[in-house]
């Protein structure tokens, strides 16, 4: 572990894993599995209790929908041990870009330089 990578989880959240949760892995932790995005997955030794650990971001959005099921107690079987396929219609994941440069912005808006469409159909601006 490189001096940045403790620093990181000391004062951060947001990025992998806290201190606390290193500790907590590592005392109660027993390891589940990885997604393709390379998050592990642990749960405690009665199974009562489950959790992530993200690779980057912590990001809710980044979790599978085979791990999603079993994270929220629907499956007690984990993706890997039950031969979870995706289905044909399951997108691959995309991150929400709120708040970055690459957000969608409008016509119009305050952030998008071009300039909004014309009004159509029956409604007109109210001018005092």
């Amino acid at each position: 572990m490189t001096l940045m990578n403790w620093l990181t989880e000391v004062f951060t959240w947001w990025n992998g894993q806290t201190i606390g949760t290193r500790f907590y892995t590592w005392r109660f932790g027993k390891p589940v599995g990885e997604d393709e995005r390379g998050n592990r997955y642990y749960q405690t030794a009665d199974g009562k209790r489950r959790w992530v650990i993200y690779n980057g971001p912590a990001e809710a959005s980044a979790i599978g929908a085979g791990w999603h099921g079993w994270m929220h107690h629907r499956t007690d079987t984990p993706p890997p041990k039950d031969g979870y396929t995706p289905h044909p219609w399951e997108q691959p994941h995309s991150p929400n870009l709120t708040g970055t440069g690459l957000a969608y912005r409008p016509k119009g808006s305050l952030l998008n330089t071009a300039e909004r469409p014309r009004v159509t159909g029956d409604y007109d601006a109210w001018q005092p």
